[in-house]
């Protein structure tokens, strides 16, 4: 069961709670590279990466349409 990677997002805080959103609707994300990019404007070099297994890819694509539907920006 590999990981694979859903979406980089600029900073850890918005990773961790796109991650939680997804974990809560039963897919199990982790983040990478979170404590990578803690240092100011360093974010934009080191994004944090969103990662599911390779079978939960499509429906956590689909929780990221249905999240950005409900008005949620860029989904977490």
């Amino acid at each position: 069961m590999p990981l694979v990677e859903l979406m980089r997002l600029p900073n850890g805080a918005e990773a961790e709670l796109l991650r939680g959103r997804l974990e809560s609707a039963g897919v199990h994300a982790v983040c990478f590279d979170a404590g990578m990019n803690i240092a100011e404007s360093v974010g934009l070099m080191i994004p944090v990466r969103i990662m599911v297994l390779d079978e939960d890819l499509d429906e956590a694509r689909a929780l990221l349409a249905e999240f950005a539907a409900s008005g949620n920006g860029n989904a977490a």
